[in-house]
């Protein structure tokens, strides 16, 4: 398990250098906040080419930064860091005179992402100290603690090298495949390299060699990449022995050699005492300081000794006066006495009203969560069947009452869906990803989408676009796209004979940092000034005339500003009522600068030829099975089934499909494990979610299992068919460019 700690104390020493003093500074404190991160930045870089001592001189400069403006959250995440440092070069009694001098400053401000490194350092200790389970308990409450998205994959991988050490194989292989895939802004190639590591470890001990040595090869691509130094030698110390093992001497001679050169330049005699004497020199200097506070505090308290007899004389004054106020006071309490008592009866009236609320809100979200989830299967039944019997030429009458039918399905899809999305804002389940997306491709992707509700009130969509926004934005384009259907489609709804304009403005850009300004707008009924109070309100559309002659839940704007919320955005309304309305706000996002696109994007609907494909269609449900079967015959597809995962992967394994259709609530094997399975031997065909999402499914945890794409059920056969086609054949168009 000598491996599995190294893992772990690298992993554990790369998460402060950059998710550390989250926290945003005063104005005025700007200046010197750029000059503390510029040197964490630097001691994170130094400290992956294993130069320690360099990477211990840039936190002593950040250090004294942040001691020169008393700033305290900083000089916590400059303790935390060189606790790490420490750590790494097995020096545990520095690494708490670090870890206890963060404690105090901690116990002196509020500051929870301290708190959550802090419980992560004490993790790794309890590790060391062989405690396992009481690590892992640590940890979680880390986690509890804060959100960051590069703070959680680093918990992950710290988790992963434990269940490692403690055998537990299939909790350890889930957190390394979700790393080896992640998106992580700041350490993305740090964290699949140490993923990897972690993984070709586990099929080593588990006897998978050529598995081991595939993670191993990744490994040191990944590192050599990079100049990961230490990632380097382990890469090659784990593949010089699992070639011995399979046989292939030579190739284990040759990375034994590369061991030589790297140690010999990575571990020479004067590298070491370099290191030690910075550490010490910076350890010494850090004493030095403790000692001059501690001699100031015996100084304050010497001269309050000095103090205490004058002290005296005056107190024996006050006593007199002090006793003349005794009675008044007295007096004064009982009356304060009964005043408490009745204040305490009313809070605990209050406390047990505000229980019962809770609970009631929390019956109610879990209830409609269920039904919303439950009405889908038999809701994809309902809308399946209505659009094939549409494709058989119905006579006139039939098609009339089958079009009816079709949009009754699609109303209640609409309502379902929009409930579930409330009830996940109202339970918190929705966090922002912060992943790299095109906008203009958003935003074109959203209006493609609406063009037949817009053909249908005979109106027109408009795309102003700003040249200037970069093209490589980093934000959640899945919520971002939602916000677009909302206000498009809420336009469009109230637009007949008419136009509707998107609007998308840079307004500032300064480094990475993007301000972008977003406007829907319409000539459509508009909205009365006494209305607009009350719009973005649950179930509210205005009046009860609107609500009968134009239909829909009245959610979408709730949506909308739910939605925004998540991203510290708020949408404003400016609209006369016969004359049109506009909606607009600002958002703030990250950019990518120096990344540009081979090919100007532009939206172009892509026809299929589906004719000769085979798929696998994974369904425990025997209507949803022929329903789903009839649909891919309609395009010339033929398919086998599955009825549940365990069968799914046999069937993989023995025949060759050109995609897989996945159902992931299934008995026994979910579908998401059954991918996970699949993944380990087939790689390259597309995985489709089919499923009807709950309350409680994550669309990260489906891409992180390995799925390429996610179908909501019920869904409209265009949606349907477009996904398979573009996960097939946009597949096979990548490989060829490749």
């Amino acid at each position: 398990m000598k491996l599995v700690y190294t893992v772990l104390i690298l992993v554990f020493s790369t998460i402060t250098q950059d998710v550390l003093a989250q926290d945003t500074l005063p104005v005025q404190d700007s200046i010197v906040q750029t000059k503390v991160e510029y040197y964490f930045n630097e001691a994170r870089t130094l400290k992956n080419q294993n130069k320690v001592d360099l990477a211990l001189e840039a936190l002593n400069k950040a250090a004294e930064e942040a001691e020169k403006t008393e700033d305290i959250k900083s000089l916590i995440d400059c303790y935390h860091k060189f606790a790490i440092l420490y750590l790494k070069l097995n020096k545990e009694e520095t690494t708490l005179l670090y870890w206890d001098r963060a404690q105090v400053l901690l116990s002196e401000v509020e500051y929870p992402y301290g708190d959550a490194v802090h419980k992560y350092i004490e993790g790794i200790l309890l590790f060391k100290n062989g405690k396992n389970f009481q690590a892992i308990f640590m940890l979680n409450e880390a986690k509890q603690l804060n959100n960051d998205r590069n703070f959680f994959n680093n918990l992950l991988l710290a988790e992963a090298n434990i269940y490692l050490n403690l055998e537990k194989y299939d909790n350890a292989s889930k957190n390394f495949n979700s790393l080896i895939i992640n998106t992580d802004l700041y350490e993305k190639e740090y964290l699949a390299t140490r993923a990897n590591l972690g993984m070709s470890e586990l099929n080593y001990l588990t006897g998978k060699y050529k598995e081991s040595v595939a993670n191993a090869e990744e490994a040191l691509k990944l590192a050599q990449a990079n100049n990961f130094s230490k990632e380097i030698l382990e890469a090659n110390e784990q593949l010089s022995k699992l070639y011995e093992i399979l046989g292939r001497y030579s190739l284990s001679l040759g990375n034994t050699r590369n061991l030589l050169e790297i140690k010999d330049s990575l571990f020479t005699i004067e590298k070491v005492k370099t290191e030690a004497k910075t550490a010490e020199k910076i350890q010494f200097e850090f004493m030095n300081d403790e000692i001059k506070r501690q001699d100031q505090k015996i100084e304050e308290l010497t001269a309050s000794q000095n103090r205490s007899e004058i002290t005296a004389i005056l107190t024996s004054a006050f006593l007199t006066i002090i006793s003349l106020l005794a009675v008044s006071l007295y007096r004064n309490n009982q009356i304060k006495l009964k005043t408490n008592d009745l204040l305490q009866t009313k809070n605990n009236e209050l406390q047990s009203a505000r229980d019962a609320a809770v609970s009631a809100m929390e019956a109610k979200t879990n209830f409609l969560s269920t039904v919303s989830h439950e009405l889908r299967t038999p809701l994809y039944a309902v809308t399946g069947l209505t659009h094939l019997l549409l494709e058989e030429n119905p006579s006139e009458n039939q098609k009339e009452h089958l079009k009816a039918l079709k949009f009754s399905g699609d109303y209640l899809l609409n309502f379902i869906n929009d409930i579930l999305h409330i009830n996940k804002i109202d339970a918190n389940k929705l966090e922002p990803l912060n992943i790299d997306f095109n906008l203009r491709k958003v935003l074109n992707e959203v209006i493609d989408s609406l063009k037949q509700s817009a053909k249908e009130n005979n109106s027109t969509i408009i795309l102003d676009y700003d040249k200037d926004i970069p093209s490589h934005l980093m934000s959640d384009p899945l919520k971002l796209s939602q916000v677009f259907m909302n206000l498009v489609g809420n336009a469009l709804k109230f637009t007949k004979n008419g136009e509707v304009k998107v609007k998308a403005r840079l307004l500032n850009k300064v480094e990475d940092d993007v301000t972008l300004y977003f406007e829907v707008s319409d000539n459509g009924i508009g909205i009365s000034k006494d209305q607009q109070q009350s719009i973005f309100e649950g179930f509210e559309q205005g009046s009860i005339q609107i609500n009968r002659e134009y239909g829909g839940t009245g959610l979408g704007l709730t949506i909308v500003k739910s939605l925004l919320g998540l991203f510290d955005s708020q949408i404003q309304l400016e609209s006369e009522l016969g004359k049109g309305s506009t909606f607009f706000f600002e958002l703030k996002v990250k950019s990518k600068d120096g990344i540009f696109d081979d090919v100007p994007f532009e939206s172009t609907e892509a026809e299929y030829n589906f004719s000769g494909l085979h798929l696998l269609i994974v369904e425990d449900n025997k209507i949803n099975q022929v329903i789903t079967k009839k649909m891919l015959s309609k395009k010339d597809i033929t398919s086998d089934i599955a009825s549940n995962g365990t069968d799914a992967i046999e069937l993989t394994k023995k025949n060759k499909y050109d995609a897989i259709l996945m159902d992931i609530h299934m008995p026994g094997i979910s579908g998401e494990e059954a991918t996970i399975e699949i993944r380990k031997f087939d790689t390259q065909t597309p995985i489709i979610a089919l499923t009807a999402i709950s309350l409680d499914d994550s669309l990260e945890s489906f891409y992180a299992a390995g799925c390429n794409d996610v179908v909501t059920k019920p869904f409209k056969p265009e949606v349907f068919y477009h996904k398979i086609g573009e996960n097939i054949f946009g597949k096979k168009i990548n490989n060829l460019s490749s």
